[in-house]
């Protein structure tokens, strides 16, 4: 059966990326499984197939879908190669990557600070789960995160599961049914502090680089803050645009 689609300012692709958006966000689709081909859904909203392409480039673009030429479209999952290459962006001195472990120093619901609760649009009364842990690289501690996101969408992650996984994207989409499709980050220069002499065994005042995150789900929404402390006399912070 064909589902016309309404015609509105939008081109026409996008309004088609849409609806496939809403589909993958409803979890009909879910992460790992393939989608109709692009013949079938062209069939089934009316358009051409290149209209059709185009809407699944542009999610694909957005990290959405993941094209696999001659097999079709899958619904992006996040396992640990995307975790770690599009979202972290720290790496050796001379270009390599290395998977981080983690340590969690603390991890339980709280009431949100202002700024949490208009970094991530909590509701009046809202309780956050506060995470924080180091993170080592080749064995040295390098990282120092806090990690909030909101007690409401994530139900019970103060206390399960045990231990708390090192890739906490893969966990919110298993667990939680929550997609980190994409993330702002802003990078300031700070000075080492008490708690950062301790966890990243630096003396205090040494320069550090602080990455202040707001990761997004699919919608767009605001689904999780991290302020990530990190030294850099061995690593640095790489991204390729």
């Amino acid at each position: 059966m064909n589902r016309p689609v309404t015609l509105t300012f939008s081109p026409l692709y996008q309004q088609i990326q849409a609806v496939l958006l809403a589909r993958v966000v409803s979890g009909e689709w879910a992460p790992g499984t393939f989608i109709p081909s692009e013949s079938a859904l062209a069939k089934e909203y009316a358009v051409s197939v290149g209209t059709l392409r185009k809407s699944l480039d542009a999610l694909a673009s957005d990290q959405v879908v993941i094209r696999h030429h001659g097999k079709g479209t899958v619904v992006a999952t996040h396992d640990t190669d995307r975790s770690l290459f599009q979202f972290f962006h720290l790496v050796r001195l001379d270009g390599k990557r290395s998977l981080p472990s983690s340590r969690v120093l603390l991890r339980k619901q709280r009431a949100p600070t202002p700024e949490e609760v208009k970094i991530l649009a909590l509701e009046i009364g809202e309780k956050v789960i506060h995470i924080k842990r180091v993170r080592d690289l080749d064995g040295s501690p390098t990282l120092l995160e806090d990690v909030v996101v909101s007690a409401r969408f994530f139900s019970g992650l103060e206390i399960a599961p045990l231990p708390l996984p090192n890739t906490l994207y893969q966990l919110y989409e298993k667990q939680f049914g929550c997609s980190v499709a994409n993330a702002e980050e802003r990078l300031s220069a700070v000075a080492a502090n008490e708690a950062d002499e301790i966890h990243l065994e630096v003396k205090k005042g040494t320069p550090l680089l602080e990455i202040r995150r707001i990761a997004k789900d699919l919608q767009g929404r605001p689904v999780e803050w991290r302020v990530s402390r990190c030294e850099t006399s061995q690593y640095c912070y790489f991204n390729e645009l």
